[in-house]
């Protein structure tokens, strides 16, 4: 291809889409750490599904301006429920996930269902619009991703003391239920943030995959966010390009943010490979000095 890279990424439409993916990958980074450390992996995906029919509600009513309202409601709603369940249900926070997220998804698909040409709007809600965000939408992003930013960093104490030592934590007098509100907030509105851009089944990946991977690659704590932040970075521009480079060249249409996603797959794959090899070079050296 003819392009280059700085070309490529000079057009208004990629360089919205680049820094976007840039935004979300400095937020997720963050809230991602508070995430994997609590094990809250399954809390997010349901948090992404649940939100679906906020989508919907929102773009039903008010168009494409109607998705971000109607997502932070209903991502703010699945917080508080998945939290209030989990504590007061009675029952197991997987078990209550899991009500929660199929009723919320399917009721979803209901109301999606129900209007002209349901098939592509769905498509655009689970596979997102990132080449087509607009400026007033990525100040949208921006805005929604540093409100989550700031709930971590005015909890961030709490939020490191309750992951590390829950015990202690409640013990000490702290409130363990309004710390996990908190997260819960700032991890709807992470997923609010995201689901414009990349949909309802990428956002997930970008909550959880960066931060599984820096994991892999260091055991060291101040390294585990830079490496999460910038592991979507390599992500988001080489997905860009390729997707790009397809369109262009091959005349094949693929979507940019499933192409993302499979690189930041590749990028994890290569870190369990490469984490692999290095527990095997320690076992052998292991043996050689015994």
């Amino acid at each position: 291809m003819d392009a280059s890279l700085l070309e490529i990424f000079a057009l208004p439409f990629m360089s919205r889409a680049l820094i976007t993916v840039a935004v979300l990958a400095v937020a997720a980074g963050v809230v991602g750490l508070c995430i994997s450390f609590r094990e809250l992996e399954f809390v997010s995906d349901g948090l992404v599904h649940a939100v679906f029919p906020g989508l919907v509600v929102g773009s039903a009513l008010g168009g494409v301006a109607g998705v971000l309202p109607g997502a932070v409601v209903a991502a703010l709603l699945a917080a508080l429920l998945f939290t209030v369940l989990e504590w007061r249900g009675g029952v197991s926070s997987d078990a209550a996930i899991a009500v929660v997220l199929t009723g919320m998804f399917s009721l979803g698909v209901v109301i999606v269902s129900r209007q002209d040409g349901y098939v592509s709007q769905l498509q655009e809600l689970l596979f997102g619009r990132l080449l087509t965000v607009t400026s007033t939408q990525l100040w949208q992003i921006v805005a929604v991703a540093a409100l989550a930013l700031v709930i971590i960093a005015l909890t961030w104490r709490a939020q490191l003391f309750r992951a590390f030592d829950p015990e202690g934590f409640a013990a000490a007098g702290n409130r363990p239920l309004a710390t996990d509100l908190w997260l819960g907030a700032a991890v709807a509105l992470l997923v609010v943030a995201g689901v414009q851009a990349l949909g309802v089944l990428m956002v997930i990946a970008l909550l959880t995959v960066p931060m599984a991977t820096a994991r892999l690659v260091s055991r060291r704590f101040a390294l585990l966010v830079p490496i999460a932040i910038g592991v979507p970075l390599v992500a988001g521009a080489t997905g860009l390009w390729l997707a790009f480079d397809w369109s262009v060249v091959a005349g094949v249409a693929v979507s940019p943010g499933a192409i993302i996603v499979l690189v930041l797959v590749a990028l994890y794959g290569v870190a369990v490979v490469a984490g692999l090899v290095r527990g095997k070079i320690a076992g052998v050296r292991a043996g050689e000095r015994a």
